[in-house]
């Protein structure tokens, strides 16, 4: 059996972390040529797939997938590079250091269109953002109408991304925006009791704040207040998809098998790979988060109960690119963003 490596981003920081899609990034993966995959002693497709930020839950199909030997039966050899946050995944695809990347949502996709950058989203595994609000419980807080006012803490990441629509939405002020360090957040949100924060189902942010914190968080779930991003999608830049279509294909096939897997049967395997590649994420906080992902039909549901695991459709394309006009530097056209073409047929 191939020895499967799951180990942090050991590239050179300064190149591949810079957090924005350089012009010299745009201009490698423009200038590829023909890319077919490298293959292993076995002849096997290598495929290196970029996590984009620590492992959790947000990649537990595809860890399902490696985990059970789905990659491994279709002649693939996959290795997940999970590494720290804020990956900056256009520059990792631009220099070759992987194949393919995790993206959690849909603004990455579109933003490489803006910046003319040939990557598409192939597949998305997550239906609904996993991205919620989180706020006292003692506090009115029924939906997101009544943010305004309030103090809602973020990763600085989410400040030029989840932000930009929640802002738009809701006609917040942009001083209402405290970007911070997790630490920093979770002290300013326990210390005040009309402050929100921003957090995600998929690294058991609930589960883990309310250990933290000393009580449960009322959670306002964006993806039910008509916030229409995927997540956990599968970014191919088009070149490598267009020269390796037949292991793509297979790829997003065993990811298929994976998250089924993962979310309906026993994810322990998943969740032993995930938790080696992330010694820090305790499994209670994987156990929560497969709970909601179950719950809250977010593999299954939505595009995915219709047309299979993986879809995605031109209408939330179109929506989520209308809804976040003003978070890119110039207006990307939603349909170079992403293709169906590498999905299985339903059934």
């Amino acid at each position: 059996m191939t020895r499967a490596r799951l180990h942090r981003y050991g590239l050179h920081r300064r190149g591949l972390m810079a957090g924005a899609l350089g012009l010299s990034a745009v201009a490698a993966l423009s200038a590829c040529g023909r890319t077919p995959a490298p293959t292993d002693e076995s002849g096997r497709v290598r495929l290196r797939v970029a996590a984009g930020g620590p492992a959790d839950a947000l990649h537990g199909g595809f860890y399902q997938a490696l985990a059970v030997g789905a990659y491994e039966r279709r002649g693939l050899n996959v290795e997940i590079l999970a590494g720290p946050t804020g990956a900056d995944i256009p520059a990792l695809l631009a220099a070759s250091a992987v194949e393919l990347a995790i993206g959690r949502d849909s603004f990455l996709p579109l933003r490489l269109i803006a910046e003319r950058a040939p990557v598409k989203a192939v597949a998305a595994f997550l239906q609904k953002d996993p991205v919620v609000l989180l706020a006292h419980p003692d506090q009115p807080l029924e939906d997101l109408t009544v943010l305004r006012g309030r103090r809602i803490l973020m990763e600085p990441r989410d400040q030029d991304s989840f932000w930009t629509w929640l802002r738009a939405r809701f006609d917040l002020a942009a001083d209402q925006a405290r970007p911070g360090a997790a630490e920093d957040n979770l002290k300013a949100f326990r210390d005040d009791a009309d402050s929100v924060l921003v957090a995600r189902l998929t690294d058991g942010g609930p589960e883990t704040i309310a250990r933290a914190a000393g009580f449960e968080p009322v959670i306002l779930s964006p993806a039910e207040d008509g916030y229409p991003s995927y997540s956990g999608l599968v970014l191919a830049p088009n070149a490598f998809a267009r020269d390796n279509a037949q292991a793509l294909r297979n790829f997003i096939a065993a990811s298929v098998e994976g998250w089924r897997d993962y979310v309906h049967g026993d994810g322990a395997k998943g969740d032993a790979l995930i938790r080696r590649a992330n010694p820090d994420l305790p499994q209670r906080a994987l156990d929560a988060a497969r709970a909601a992902l179950r719950a809250q039909a977010m593999v299954d549901g939505g595009d995915a109960a219709l047309y299979g695991l993986g879809a995605m459709t031109p209408e939330r394309w179109q929506a989520f690119a209308d809804q976040t006009q003003g978070a890119y530097p110039a207006a990307p056209d939603w349909r170079e963003a992403f293709t169906g073409q590498y999905l299985p047929s339903r059934g």
